[in-house]
């Protein structure tokens, strides 16, 4: 279960967020395209819990007319400095500080578990035109691959977590249900190791342990991987994800 306090948590590393945590493949943005059925260029956007601007950068690129949602200031202040000409505004999901009816597209990259989709749905659905559509995308690493399998086992063990408590977990960080599309795509990406590693420290449950303790369990990632990876560059293997749900046009008088 996600706390406030570690949501909160990501304000103090939003550096290191930004230096760890990877992008998201162009084939999930052409499968946003497709099942919401229209180009992202000229799409006036809200992309929400936008943190340090990773999905932003990319609708941007694509042409869409972004505006970011974020709560934390430390988030935020890295947003700007990564994306100056972007407007971004202080709030999040379960209160939308947008006005209704604006927006063809809400979006939402590895933030829809900090929400309480009983009211960030309404929500979204608020903000958006009549044939908009809401869009979570979210990255999970690949644990059909051996050692990524092996590295997730160790993270279980090190915070007494269950394979059933993650998968639950896991599940609620998309929306499904009547109205949800969903589709998935599988990618890799090649870093330092120091990058792998920073991706794993930038994650919650890491961040609220405590330094020491993080920094012991890194270390023991540092040499297992470094005998797995004796050239540094590590193949990151993901799964990306994208639910859709569009807000259909309300029907004409006498349809």
């Amino acid at each position: 279960m996600t706390t406030a306090s570690h949501a909160r948590s990501f304000d103090s590393a939003a550096a290191l967020y930004a230096a760890g945590r990877p992008s998201y493949p162009p084939t999930l943005l052409d499968a946003v395209e497709e099942l919401w059925g229209r180009p992202l260029a000229g799409a006036r956007t809200a992309d929400v819990g936008a943190g340090t601007g990773i999905l932003t950068t990319l609708l941007a690129a694509r042409g869409a007319r972004a505006v970011a949602v974020e709560p934390g200031g430390g988030m935020a202040a890295e947003f700007r400095r990564a994306l100056p000409g972007v407007l971004l505004v202080r709030g999040d999901g379960d209160r939308l500080p947008l006005a209704s009816g604006r927006f063809d597209l809400v979006t939402y990259a590895t933030a829809w578990h900090w929400t309480d989709p009983g009211r960030s749905v309404p929500e979204a659905m608020r903000v958006l035109r009549p044939g908009g559509a809401l869009a979570v995308l979210r990255n999970d690493s690949d644990e059909s691959v051996g050692w990524i399998a092996g590295q997730a086992a160790r993270v279980r063990r090190f915070f007494g977590a269950d394979q059933e408590t993650v998968e639950a977990a896991r599940a609620r960080s998309l929306p499904s249900g009547p109205g949800f599309t969903r589709r998935q795509v599988r990618w890799s990406r090649q870093v330092p190791l120091e990058t792998h590693l920073a991706n794993l420290a930038s994650h919650s449950d890491f961040l609220v342990i405590g330094q020491e303790r993080a920094a012991a369990f890194l270390a023991g990632e540092r040499e297992r991987l470094g005998g797995l990876f004796p050239g540094g560059t590590v193949e990151e293997s993901y799964v990306a994800s994208a639910s859709v749900a569009l807000r259909r046009p309300h029907p004409t008088a006498g349809s």
